[in-house]
């Protein structure tokens, strides 16, 4: 072979091996997050213990990831039994570590607040908009802080800076199955709120378990749960209890429209948390809307919470942004 040839053999392989490496560094560096960091808004189920959905996938041993998020959101609900008009809003931190090809975990901490983040006026012209029933909206002031359940003795009112929770979780999976187009994990989580003084006081230890199967092909990818929460005794309002046992379910769709831009929906069904009332025995229904933006060594996604069905038991609507950072 003449030193032409040669030259040719050698830069056809050089960039060959260089490509190869360009592609094995984008798909590191638009690793996939799975599902939103998005936790349940629906008020009696947002201040408890309620199963994310979750990647049925593990991720490359040692992987560790760090977040932050933080949720806007407004609770409306009116009827014979109860009435509840407020903001709620959350802060979240916490981090991820994938200990190796089967075992992973997950510490949590939240803290769950009431503030006026002025979402009436949004929400109200949002009904207005596509032609929905205002419920009573219009009817009384906007940015109150009011909760009233007669039966109860519960008259909560003027709340504005209150704590509503302040929990700590610990989450763990295991690694049941996993091929190239198929992931299927088990999980459970120990939840402990704590909120030392105020109408919210309470102390709460509960517990739950869940399934994650997920599916990807392509730019496709599908994630779905099947959860169980434990509740002992537990209390809501210092009167209300929650049901010892509650179900959750929900299926996570997401479509990668380039490397860095992903689309992601998600529907969340709640069983009633508490038979106190006949709205709040009955299940809640969250639809989500996301976008998320891939970074080098991370990702910020947003998301909008709106209720479906039962507009008596679950959170108005709700906005949430956040930030992982893979390591």
């Amino acid at each position: 072979m003449d030193n032409h040839k040669q030259l040719s053999v050698f830069i056809t392989l050089s960039l060959t091996g260089l490509a190869g490496h360009a592609q094995a560094g984008t798909e590191q560096r638009y690793a996939d997050y799975g599902p939103l960091k998005t936790y349940a808004q629906s008020p009696l189920q947002s201040n408890a213990l309620t199963p994310l959905v979750r990647t049925g996938f593990s991720h490359a041993p040692d992987t560790v990831e760090l977040y932050a998020t933080g949720t806007i959101a407004s609770v409306w609900a009116h009827t014979e039994e109860y009435s509840a008009d407020y903001y709620q809003n959350a802060l979240s931190i916490g981090g991820f570590w994938q200990l190796d090809s089967q075992w992973a975990l997950e510490l949590d901490y939240t803290w769950r607040f009431a503030a006026n983040n002025h979402l009436d006026t949004l929400t109200k012209a949002f009904h207005d908009w596509f032609g929905i029933g205002q419920n009573g909206r219009d009817e009384v002031d906007d940015h109150s802080f009011d909760i009233s359940v007669p039966q109860y003795g519960v008259e909560i009112h003027d709340f504005e800076g209150e704590t509503i929770s302040n929990a700590f979780s610990l989450y763990t999976s295991y690694q049941l199955l996993e091929t190239k187009h198929h992931g299927l994990s088990l999980g459970g989580s120990l939840y402990f709120n704590y909120v030392g003084n105020g109408p919210f006081k309470t102390s709460n230890f509960e517990q739950a378990m869940q399934l994650n199967y997920s599916y990807r092909t392509g730019k496709h990818s599908i994630y779905t749960l099947l959860g169980l929460s434990y509740r002992h005794n537990d209390e809501v309002l210092a009167q209300i209890k929650y049901n010892k046992f509650a179900f959750a379910t929900g299926v996570s769709y997401q479509y990668q429209i380039s490397p860095k831009h992903r689309f992601i929906t998600e529907v969340h069904v709640y069983e009633g948390a508490s038979d106190a009332t006949s709205d709040l025995s009955e299940p809640s229904t969250e639809f989500l809307l996301g976008y998320r933006y891939h970074t080098k060594r991370g990702a910020i996604e947003v998301s909008m919470i709106e209720n479906a069905f039962n507009m008596d038991n679950s959170t108005d609507i709700a906005f949430t942004l956040g930030y992982r950072h893979r390591m």
